[in-house]
C-alpha cells in the first residue's frame, strides 16, 4: 500500500509541476503578446500623428487664405468688422465641433484589444477547468490507494 501512495504522490506532484509550468508559459506568452501589441499600436498611432503634423501647416495656410477671401467677399454687405467676426465665429464653432469629434474617437479606441481578449479567454479557461482538473487526473487511479488504513494507521 505504501508503494501505491508514493506513486500517486509522484503522479500528483508531476501533474502540479506540469500545471505550474503551463501556467508560467501562459503568463509569459500573454506578456509577450501584450508587449508586441503595444509596440504595434504605438507605432501605428505615431505614424498617424506624424502624418497629421506634416499636413497641418498646409491646412492652416489654406484655411487662412479661404477665410481672408470669404471675409473680403462678405465685407461688401457686412463691413469688415462683421465679415471678420462672422468668419471667426464660424471657425470657432467648426474647431470646437472637430475637437469634440476627435476626443470621442480617441475615447472609443481600444488599445491592446487582442491581448485583453486572449487574457479573458485564458482566465475563463482556467476558472472553468480548475475545479475539474484534479478529478480528471485521478479518475484512472486505483480506488484502494485512497482508502484510509484500518484503525487510522
Amino acid at each position: 500500500m505504501h508503494v501505491g501512495s508514493e506513486q500517486t504522490e509522484r503522479g500528483i506532484s508531476a501533474l502540479v509541476g506540469r500545471m505550474a509550468d503551463g501556467f508560467s508559459r501562459l503568463v509569459t506568452q500573454h506578456l509577450q503578446l501584450a508587449r508586441m501589441e503595444l509596440a504595434e499600436d504605438v507605432k501605428a498611432t505615431g505614424q498617424d500623428v506624424a502624418m497629421i503634423a506634416a499636413f497641418v501647416p498646409f491646412i492652416l495656410v489654406g484655411h487662412g487664405f479661404v477665410c481672408a477671401a470669404l471675409a473680403a467677399w462678405l465685407s461688401t454687405w457686412l463691413g469688415w468688422a462683421g465679415a471678420l467676426g462672422g468668419i471667426g465665429l464660424l471657425n470657432l464653432v467648426g474647431g470646437v465641433g472637430g475637437a469634440a469629434w476627435a476626443v470621442n474617437r480617441l475615447k472609443a479606441r481600444r488599445m491592446m484589444d487582442d491581448t485583453s481578449e486572449e487574457l479573458s479567454l485564458s482566465v475563463a479557461a482556467l476558472t472553468s477547468a480548475a475545479p475539474s482538473a484534479p478529478v480528471n487526473a485521478l479518475q484512472g487511479a486505483n480506488p484502494e490507494i485512497f482508502k484510509e488504513p484500518p484503525h487510522g494507521r
